[in-house]
């Protein structure tokens, strides 16, 4: 009799044997953990390779060697299942907690780092792939858009980019009427273009080039803030 079938026939489920168990059948705490960063890596992958409407519950659970059952303990459905995925690529492409933000001697070192820091996270595999998933899915499946932005950091980045304009322009330094719009303007100018040239729109910048791109970004939004320009305007 096979291990498959030894399995089966002492009531065991499928997974059984893919997740270490405590004395009395329930797995550990870690064990279980283990197991649903196993499923997470499968979906991603499924995901961010197939797309997903062509991803199902199903080939999910057969890839991670789970039941469906076990799968449905973990996850309601696959929306959930797209969310917890979305949340972890995002969790993943943050700086580490100790990375200081608003390192830099005046307003535009400090902007420059924020460049680097933002085009490192837009420009890594995970980002452009999820970001090309929603791109061709956003049509089938509107709600995509909304699990990327609720899980995204973009609010974050906004937030904190307007409060640094914010507390400059009570200082006197810049000339700003609307932070919150400035500072989405500045996270576009650095993401656009980078971004779709990653994903087959021209040719990828290179490391060199993307540094001279945050460092002109720079330059070109503090120019549009400038008081001198403000009262020309």
């Amino acid at each position: 009799m096979g291990a498959r079938a030894r399995a089966r026939s002492d009531g065991r489920r499928p997974d059984a044997e893919a997740t270490p168990r405590r004395r009395g059948g329930r797995p550990s705490r870690i064990a279980a953990e283990q197991l649903g960063e196993r499923i997470l890596d499968v979906a991603t992958h499924e995901f961010l390779s197939h797309g997903y409407g062509a991803t199902s519950i199903e080939s999910v659970a057969r890839r991670a060697r789970v039941s469906k059952r076990t799968f449905y303990h973990r996850f309601e459905n696959k929306p959930a299942l797209f969310g917890a995925v979305v949340h972890r690529i995002i969790e993943r492409l943050r700086p580490p907690a100790n990375t200081p933000l608003l390192d830099g001697a005046d307003l535009r070192q400090i902007l420059q780092g924020l460049a680097r820091i933002i085009l490192r996270a837009a420009l890594s595999p995970d980002a452009i792939a999820l970001h090309r998933l929603i791109v061709a899915e956003s049509a089938r499946f509107p709600n995509l858009a909304a699990a990327v932005t609720l899980e995204g950091s973009t609010a974050e980045a906004i937030s904190l980019i307007a409060g640094l304009l914010e507390r400059e322009t009570h200082a006197g330094s810049i000339a700003s009427a609307d932070p919150v719009f400035a500072a989405q303007q500045f996270l576009y100018m650095v993401i656009a273009v980078p971004q779709q040239r990653a994903m087959g729109l021209g040719p990828p910048m290179m490391a060199p080039e993307v540094e001279t791109w945050g460092r002109s970004v720079v330059e070109l939004f503090l120019n549009g803030l400038s008081l001198r320009n403000a009262a020309g305007a």
